[in-house]
């Protein structure tokens, strides 16, 4: 859904923004709206590589909130557009601490969906005297079960329309792993080779991301700049399985948060971020507050009910 057709919190402009260079490659794009004096959240964005958006600022109230966003290595207006270099979880959790102190907030909100929501567990276990609550909606943890869901054939069944371009943009002997397979183009010398497989890929999850298609999603992923990093970070993450020492890491180190407070939400019939994960979230830490809704999780008013704590 268009965050403006909800009823969120009104839309606010920065009152801050620049620009952290945060390795030698580098350089992240950051923003600050909402009350300067208020209580601090970092909002981070999916994908990866799927950048901000104005409407993001609009889940937090702006007069308690002193509300950070900031776009993750090669998406939006961070620079490289695009770069796969020194770009892991683990360069892209110390980004975030690297934005905290800078910003000078002694800690933070954590707020992250779909990917955003693997980005703040993996933040949330490395930096938990950092977080002062998390919320997390369409639960995604990076496993293998996970992609062969969403990549392998899974989800097809429910979008054939949307997956047979993405299909057949790959020839028939290397379907075994489309994962794989994008990776090849996505990281080809060729740029149109390199833009046609993205906008593939990012077709495919814009097509999938609401049950009720979204116009303005499949309009975004018509757009090369945004497909190109979309696609080819997003991949670049799943293709080497998100950078984690296991499949199953961040439930094995639910201990490091388990006495923050926190609250998963999570849409049954999400088809990208399906509920099992959800599930298997809220079994290993059964302290977090967890609701399951019975529509797909993107932009809904209920958000403002658990934003003031």
């Amino acid at each position: 859904m268009d965050p403006s057709s909800e009823p969120l919190y009104a839309q606010v402009e920065p009152y801050d923004s620049g620009f952290l260079k945060v390795s030698d490659v580098h350089t992240i794009y950051y923003e600050q709206s909402g009350n300067p004096q208020g209580h601090a959240a970092v909002f981070l964005h999916g994908g990866p590589g799927a950048g901000t958006s104005p409407g993001n600022r609009r889940f937090f109230d702006p007069q308690f909130y002193r509300i950070v966003l900031f776009d993750q290595r090669g998406a939006g207006r961070s620079t490289p557009h695009a770069c796969l270099e020194q770009n892991t979880t683990w360069d892209l959790v110390a980004d975030i601490e690297k934005l905290r102190e800078h910003l000078g907030i002694p800690e933070w909100q954590v707020f992250g969906g779909s990917w955003g929501s693997t980005l703040a567990l993996a933040y949330s276990q490395e930096h938990p005297d950092k977080v002062t609550g998390l919320v997390l909606r369409g639960i995604f943890l990076l496993r293998k079960k996970e992609f062969d869901w969403f990549y392998e054939g899974g989800a097809a069944a429910i979008f054939p329309d949307a997956w047979e371009p993405f299909r057949d943009f790959i020839p028939e002997d290397e379907r075994n792993c489309f994962v794989d397979a994008y990776n090849k183009r996505l990281t080809s010398s060729d740029p149109i080779v390199q833009v046609e497989a993205a906008k593939r890929w990012t077709m495919w999850e814009m097509m999938t991301a609401q049950l009720i298609q979204n116009n303005d999603n499949i309009k975004r992923g018509e757009d090369d700049e945004f497909s190109l990093a979309f696609a080819r970070i997003e991949n670049h993450y799943f293709v080497n399985k998100g950078f984690l020492p296991s499949d199953s890491f961040l439930l094995d180190n639910v201990d490091k948060i388990r006495h923050i407070k926190g609250f998963i939400v999570q849409g049954r019939y999400d088809v990208c971020c399906p509920m099992m994960s959800a599930w298997d979230l809220h079994k290993a830490w059964p302290e977090a507050e967890f609701k399951s809704l019975e529509l797909q999780v993107m932009n809904f008013s209920w958000m403002k009910i658990f934003f003031r704590w």
